[in-house]
């Protein structure tokens, strides 16, 4: 069984520093139009997302969405805007762009009421891809809360075809501080497993149980985010995308230095374990990622030659220089 897949450090590349990569996704997006702050909250998110080696949410995503602008599917520079609001709530409209402007901008305003109320959440809606659910838990826990997000999109399930056709790639993440340990952020999508008649009769209980968990983030994410709204679906832009996330400040509920010493416990005992077969180690959900940040901080992201090249070919279409010449002693 390979259980080296995308989302595991290459084998073979090269070292990027973070900031030349999170500069190189600027330069990209200013030169499709998208103003400037947009850009560089986008090459953070992206960047991030490769330190912790997740690299199908990261910088590869670059020539989806810089192909989905030129498309003009997406809105370069849209106008995020507060479509309601309350004490504990807010909805977030996108108007057409890329998710992860209304997500991260309504997540920070949602820290803010958690820290007075106790949770808060928010939905968004009218915008694309968002890309990692994770993107906007970590941003909680960066803050000492708790963070849920789900994201989905509106499609209709035809007449006619399976029912097991609701399971689909809709992410969901959780995400708990801890102290010294890492913090515990379950990022995944939806699609658990594929439907295959003969395994089904053998293991029944799995597909129902993805059944029902699509079945809740497409409910959540989509349908309440307000994803099947009709401005968003006679938008000129590719905007059926939404999102739900809510915060939980942790002070509400428990000390946090007391979570966070007993989350230590957990998390600390679950990494003396013994791992999985073909694992290096015992990690809970965000342990690996959190290691590997903190490796690639200090020495830089590893860029497959695969990587490399997809980003260097948008660069070459946009006109846009990238560093990677300049780093040929850090190839491993």
């Amino acid at each position: 069984m390979n259980l080296n897949k995308r989302n595991y450090p290459p084998e073979h590349g090269i070292r990027l520093p973070a900031g030349e990569m999170a500069r190189l996704v600027v330069r990209l997006f200013r030169k499709v139009g998208m103003p400037r702050e947009d850009a560089e909250l986008l090459g953070d998110i992206l960047t991030g997302n490769d330190l912790r080696c997740l690299f199908s949410h990261g910088t590869r995503q670059v020539p989806y969405y810089l192909q989905k602008i030129r498309d003009g599917a997406v809105n370069p520079r849209p106008e995020i805007s507060v479509v309601s609001e309350a004490p504990a709530a807010l909805v977030m409209d996108g108007d057409g762009g890329l998710g992860y402007f209304p997500c991260y901008e309504g997540t920070q305003k949602i820290i803010q009421k958690a820290r007075a109320g106790g949770v808060a959440a928010l939905t968004t809606r009218n915008h694309q891809h968002v890309g990692a659910a994770g993107n906007y838990a970590r941003l909680a826990v960066a803050h000492d809360c708790i963070g849920l997000s789900v994201s989905s999109y509106g499609t209709y399930i035809e007449p006619g075809s399976m029912i097991f056709d609701v399971v689909n790639t809709s992410p969901i993440s959780v995400a708990i501080p801890a102290g010294e340990q890492p913090p515990l952020v379950m990022d995944m999508g939806g699609t658990l497993i594929n439907f295959e008649e003969e395994l089904f009769r053998r293991l029944p209980t799995t597909f129902f149980k993805a059944m029902a968990l699509c079945s809740v983030l497409r409910g959540l994410g989509s349908v309440f985010a307000g994803a099947y709204r009709p401005e968003c679906r006679t938008s000129p832009w590719a905007s059926d995308h939404g999102a739900f996330i809510a915060v939980v400040n942790v002070d509400h509920f428990m000390p946090l230095d007391e979570l966070k010493r007993e989350m230590d416990r957990f998390i600390g005992d679950a990494r003396q374990t013994k791992p999985l077969p073909g694992m290096e180690r015992a990690e809970l959900a965000g342990g690996n990622e959190w290691t590997w940040a903190k490796e690639n901080e200090q020495k830089g992201i590893p860029v497959s030659d695969e990587h490399r090249q997809v980003l260097q070919k948008e660069a070459d279409i946009l006109g846009v220089e990238t560093p990677f010449a300049h780093y040929p002693n850090t190839r491993f």
